[in-house]
């Protein structure tokens, strides 16, 4: 995505991202136009393309962007956290914290992958491998230290992070457990299968 000097253009790129977000998540990426798009952030079509070239790389964008933000955030959390339970832990609440947050970017990031141009897909599919190694890192390390028990790394990373990403797809902010309560079930559940 292009971007434009001063903070108009800053605003223009902001909610263009926006609004790129909620249609991509209710319509999907093929169904929304960018004709859509214009009318959502109160541009003429052709004015668009002085933000953006592509439908495509605002695709591209929006997912890098979530890309980037989580692998910015994730170190910041795990940062200065040295036991591998402890950093576990904090992986688990900062990944399902996240997720409820950041709705759409994940179900985007997850669902439109397919949607990426070749070239695109390989850079994005290099940020989630990031990720996932961020995880497999802390079972490696307990492994190590004998305080895991884990057959295959791998396997069990992403096991783990299938089972935390899908609070995404059912979590109710009005539902009857509270989210830290749901952070502890899952912190239950993950150490009830990696630990000795």
């Amino acid at each position: 995505m292009s971007r434009t000097a001063g903070s108009s253009g800053k605003k223009t790129q902001a909610a263009i991202r926006e609004a790129g977000l909620d249609l991509i998540y209710a319509q999907g990426f093929d169904a929304m136009s960018l004709r859509q798009l214009a009318a959502r952030v109160g541009l003429q079509p052709g004015s668009l393309y002085n933000h953006i070239a592509t439908k495509q790389d605002l695709l591209y964008d929006l997912i890098h962007n979530h890309m980037v933000t989580l692998l910015e955030r994730i170190d910041a959390e795990l940062e200065g956290i040295e036991h591998p339970l402890d950093r576990l832990k904090a992986f688990i609440a900062f990944h399902l914290t996240y997720h409820i947050e950041r709705k759409r970017e994940v179900f985007i990031g997850s669902a439109e992958l397919r949607s990426l141009e070749p070239r695109n897909r390989k850079k994005i599919v290099a940020l989630r491998r990031a990720y996932e190694d961020r995880l497999s890192g802390i079972l490696e390390t307990g492994v190590a230290g004998k305080l895991f028990k884990i057959d295959d790394v791998a396997v069990s990373a992403y096991a783990i992070l299938a089972m935390l990403t899908g609070i995404c797809t059912w979590y109710d902010p009005k539902g009857r457990i509270g989210r830290r309560e749901l952070i502890d079930i899952h912190t239950r559940l993950v150490l009830q299968g990696v630990l000795k």
